[in-house]
């Protein structure tokens, strides 16, 4: 299955919204590379098993079941993660993009693209439109993380 869609950072439309810049955006994607458990609900573990110049490995964990993943990046541009697959999964990739139309409206891109076969066409149907449900809310989620590490920090 693939998927995308775009959640807007800045919307001049809501006054009472803080405005995030690109930095700020790019530290609150930083963070749920660095640890995860604020970003995925339910999530007991992130774990980075080996580092590079523009990504890392980690293992993540909910309970008894981890899952491996390969996470690059390129600085202020986009973040993917990988997974691998395994008996529970088919894998997949997740490719956040900052995009920036105009100066100061910053949107985040999500695409997805997701591997499952249940060899029943209908059943897969409503799982893809259960899937693409939960990731929008993710999505909105993640960005409402972003903007509460940045309150945090001060820079608004």
């Amino acid at each position: 299955m693939n998927f995308e869609h775009l959640v807007e950072i800045n919307d001049p439309d809501v006054p009472l919204l803080i405005m995030l810049d690109r930095a700020q955006l790019w530290s609150g994607l930083m963070q749920r590379v660095e640890d995860a458990r604020a970003f995925l609900p339910g999530l007991d573990e992130c774990r980075i098993v080996s580092r590079g110049a523009c990504g890392v490995e980690r293992i993540l964990r909910w309970g008894e079941v981890e899952v491996s993943d390969r996470v690059s990046y390129e600085k202020y541009q986009w973040v993917r993660f990988e997974t691998a697959a395994s008996g529970r999964s088919g894998g997949g990739v997740l490719t956040i993009r900052i995009e920036e139309p105009e100066p100061q409206r910053l949107f985040l891109r999500f695409s997805y693209a997701t591997v499952f076969a249940t060899g029943h066409e209908r059943e897969d149907a409503a799982y893809a439109e259960f899937l693409r449900q939960a990731y929008e809310a993710a999505d909105i989620d993640t960005v409402r993380m972003i903007r509460q590490f940045a309150a945090a920090d001060g820079r608004h």
